[in-house]
């Protein structure tokens, strides 16, 4: 048990007549954490990214009700009123009147 271990530790594994299995193992078993890690970072950075589309459509959805409760002020009709009477502009004083149009 004990040569085992320190065989290990003293890389005899590594050197040894059969070693060309063992770094086939360790190469491989390398590549496969690389592609974890990448795989890993990959998918963080996708995260972060996400996050901030996210905040964007919350600040852009704020903007908009904000846009659009200016809009429906100034459509109001005292607001438009108020704009154009430096104009001349004024509302009528009488009602609009029907026309009715009778086709024959």
């Amino acid at each position: 048990m004990k040569k085992g271990i320190y065989d290990i530790l003293k890389g005899k594994f590594l050197i040894s007549d059969d070693a060309m299995k063992n770094w086939r193992m360790i190469i491989f078993l390398s590549i496969l954490a690389i592609i974890m890690i990448a795989s890993s970072h990959i998918a963080d950075k996708k995260v972060h990214e996400i996050s901030s589309l996210n905040e964007e459509v919350k600040e852009l959805r704020s903007e908009f009700v904000d846009t659009r409760l200016e809009v429906r002020r100034l459509k109001m009709e005292s607001s438009v009123a108020r704009r154009v009477a430096s104009q001349g502009v004024r509302p009528s004083e009488e009602p609009p009147k029907k026309i009715k149009v009778k086709t024959q």
